[in-house]
C-alpha cells in the first residue's frame, strides 16, 4: 500500500519539520523582515521626513532561484521595485517641496520718477476719473427720481471729465496702466450703466416696458464688450473699431436732453442700433481726425444748429453712424 504524502495536521500537537534547512529559512526570513522595516528619520529644512532605506546588498542582489523546499515552494529574493509595490511610501512622509517665501514684487502705480510734482499731477488726473464716476452714479439716482433731463446733463459732464483725464495724462506725462484700468472701470459705470438707466427712465410711460428694458440691457452688454475689446486690442491712431462708449453715451444723453420728437418705436430701434454699432468692426474716425477737416465742413452743422438743433443733431449722428460702413467698404476695395 503506497504511503500517503505527509500533510500538516490541524492539531496543536502535530509534528513539525525540524532540521538545519527549516532553521536557516527562519533566520533568513527574520533578517529580511528587519532589513525591510529598517527606517531612517531625516530632517531637512526643519521638516521631518520618513524614508524607507534598503541595504544595497538587498536591493541590488541578482534575482536567483533557490532550490525547492520540502513544501514545493521556492525562495525568490525581492528587489527594490517589489518592496516598494508592497510597502509604498506615503506622500505625507515624502520630503516636502521647498516653498519660495521671497516677498512678491509690487508694481508702482506711477511709473517713472516719483517726485512730488508728478504725484500731484497723477492725483489730479485720477481725480477727474473719479469725478466722472461720481457723476455717473448721481445720474442714476436723479433718473430714478424722474429728472431725466438733469440726469442727461450729468452724463454730458461725465463725457467732459472722461476726455479731460486722458488729455491731462498725456499732457503731464503721467499715463500709467493703473490710470487706463481706472478709466475703463469708470466708463463702464458712467456709460455702460448710467446711460442705459437714463434712457430707460426717459422711455418709461411712452414705450413698452419690456422693449425699453431689452434696449437698455443691450446697451450695457455691448458697452462691456466694447471696453474689454478696447483694453486688449492694438491701438490705432486714426480710427476706432466700432463706436466708442463715450460717444455712444454722449449721443444718448443729448437725445434725452434736447428731446427729439421721435416715436417710441423709432427711439428703441435707434438705441439698439447704437448698441450694435459699439461692438461692430466698422472703422470710425477719431475726434482728433475730425478736427483736422476743413473749416467749411464744420460751418454747415453750426448754421444748421442755429436753424433747428434737433434736426441737425439727428443728421450728424446718422452721418457718423453711416461713415463706418462706408469706410469699411472703401478699405475693402482699395486692399
Amino acid at each position: 500500500m503506497p504511503r500517503a504524502p505527509w500533510r500538516r495536521r490541524r492539531t496543536t500537537d502535530s509534528p513539525r519539520p525540524a532540521g538545519r534547512r527549516w532553521a536557516g529559512s527562519l533566520r533568513r526570513s527574520s533578517t529580511f523582515a528587519r532589513q525591510v522595516l529598517l527606517v531612517r528619520v531625516s530632517r531637512r529644512d526643519g521638516d521631518a521626513a520618513t524614508n524607507l532605506v534598503l541595504p544595497e546588498r538587498l536591493a541590488d542582489r541578482p534575482r536567483r532561484r533557490y532550490g525547492l523546499n520540502r513544501f514545493g515552494r521556492g525562495h525568490l529574493p525581492l528587489g527594490r521595485a517589489e518592496i516598494e509595490a508592497v510597502m509604498p511610501v506615503s506622500p505625507a512622509l515624502a520630503p516636502a517641496t521647498p516653498v519660495d517665501e521671497s516677498p512678491a514684487m509690487t508694481i508702482p502705480l506711477l511709473p517713472g520718477e516719483r517726485t512730488a510734482a508728478r504725484r500731484v499731477k497723477f492725483a489730479l488726473v485720477n481725480a477727474c476719473t473719479v469725478a466722472s464716476l461720481m457723476l455717473g452714479i448721481n445720474a442714476i439716482f436723479v433718473a430714478m427720481a424722474g429728472e431725466t433731463r438733469v440726469a442727461a446733463l450729468l452724463l454730458i459732464a461725465c463725457v467732459a471729465f472722461d476726455g479731460l483725464d486722458g488729455a491731462l495724462a498725456r499732457r503731464f506725462g503721467v499715463a500709467s496702466p493703473f490710470g487706463a484700468q481706472m478709466d475703463s472701470l469708470a466708463d463702464m459705470c458712467s456709460f455702460g450703466l448710467a446711460a442705459p438707466v437714463v434712457v430707460y427712465a426717459s422711455l418709461a410711460g411712452s414705450a413698452p416696458t419690456g422693449a425699453a428694458a431689452v434696449a437698455a440691457a443691450l446697451v450695457a452688454g455691448c458697452a462691456a464688450i466694447r471696453l474689454a475689446r478696447f483694453n486688449v486690442s492694438p491701438k490705432d491712431g486714426r480710427f476706432f473699431c466700432g463706436v466708442p462708449t463715450t460717444m455712444a453715451a454722449a449721443v444718448l444723453a443729448l437725445t434725452v436732453a434736447i428731446g427729439l420728437p421721435l416715436p417710441p418705436v423709432v427711439q428703441i430701434a435707434g438705441v439698439a442700433l447704437l448698441a450694435f454699432a459699439m461692438v461692430s468692426s466698422f472703422p470710425y474716425a477719431k475726434l482728433a481726425r475730425l478736427l483736422k477737416l476743413p473749416p467749411w465742413v464744420w460751418l454747415a452743422p453750426v448754421i444748421g444748429a442755429l436753424v433747428d438743433i434737433r434736426l441737425t443733431f439727428a443728421l450728424v449722428v446718422v452721418g457718423y453712424l453711416v461713415s463706418g460702413p462706408l469706410l469699411w467698404l472703401h478699405q475693402r476695395r482699395t486692399a
